[in-house]
């Protein structure tokens, strides 16, 4: 099985995390191995660097690559970092990295259903179970599927597009990319359709929904944080917005301190913040790296420290 893989951020990354030789470090979203190999290069036979995937192709990956290094895989996905940590008696860790999104090997396997470029069944199942995203688009109703669209592609066109998937679905099952990609290149404008291809924004919000990634990155942070020990850090690198804004929020929560209203002469709440930030603005990648690696133009990664 080929698996390519170029760590996005790699260096900004290793520098956020800080690695101490005898940490412990969790890669809630092995993939590759690419972060991962290099974390476990910096530790010491008594550190340990803990890899987590969903996806059963990457735990089998990375279990070989990370064989030469101080390092466990396990299947599991990275909200589940406490109930693993808590299996290997380990009770807080140094730092945390979470890779979010669909992966290289993912997007270029073809049979896996996750790009709109090849004709393949509609499957973007990351765990590769549970509900497809054939079931998703020819169960859901048209309401649930604007939803989505909208909600998470940020789809201007959702409700044409979503009228027109249960319109196509009543005479014929959608069942591969390419009969889903004509759907919605038959649904936008066509000065749309010259610009760019029109289907990113559905793939990416049916993909979503399917792999329920919103509600594990809002559980997985809270998992990770706290699975820090003082002076911890989590670094989370997002690729689109809606995620990046869901980590962003959280971040200020955390690094938030008095809740008082401002009128009050002085503090009566106590509250003291629970992190620091690393990096005051999101690190996105160098002219360099976009030259070798263009799926990072998009990428972003923040840091927290646990106070």
């Amino acid at each position: 099985m080929e698996f390519v893989h170029i760590p996005v951020l790699l260096e900004e990354t290793l520098k956020g995390l800080n690695i101490c030789p005898d940490g412990i470090y969790v890669d809630g979203t092995v993939g590759g191995a690419g972060h991962s190999c290099e974390i476990a290069k910096r530790l010491s036979k008594n550190g340990l660097l803990i890899g987590l995937d969903r996806d059963p192709d990457a735990v089998f990956i990375a279990t070989q690559r990370l064989a030469p290094y101080p390092a466990k895989v396990i299947h599991a996905n990275y909200d589940e970092i406490k109930s693993v940590l808590a299996m290997l008696h380990i009770t807080e860790v140094d730092g945390v990295l979470m890779d979010l999104g669909v992966s290289s090997h993912q997007l270029d396997t073809e049979e896996r259903g996750f790009s709109y470029h090849t004709d393949a069944p509609l499957d973007m199942r990351m765990s590769q179970s549970g509900m497809t995203a054939a079931e998703l688009v020819n169960t859901w109703s048209e309401n649930e599927l604007v939803n989505i669209l909208f909600s998470y592609g940020e789809e201007k066109f959702a409700r044409s597009i979503a009228r027109n998937i249960v319109t196509a679905r009543t005479e014929k099952l959608i069942s591969t990319t390419s009969e889903l990609a004509e759907i919605v290149k038959k649904s936008v404008p066509q000065k749309v359709r010259r610009e760019k291809n029109p289907c990113k924004k559905t793939f990416q919000a049916i993909r979503i929904a399917v792999n329920g990634e919103f509600e594990h990155l809002e559980s997985g942070l809270e998992s990770a944080f706290y699975s820090l020990k003082k002076g911890g850090r989590l670094a989370v690198i997002t690729f689109h917005s809606l995620e990046d804004r869901i980590v962003k929020r959280r971040f200020a929560q955390w690094c938030q301190g008095c809740t008082c209203p401002p009128d009050f002469p002085q503090c009566v709440c106590g509250k003291e913040p629970e992190g620091k930030l690393i990096f005051r603005k999101p690190v996105t990648a160098s002219d360099a790296e976009l030259e070798k690696n263009h799926r990072s133009r998009s990428a972003k990664l923040r840091v927290i420290e646990r106070r």
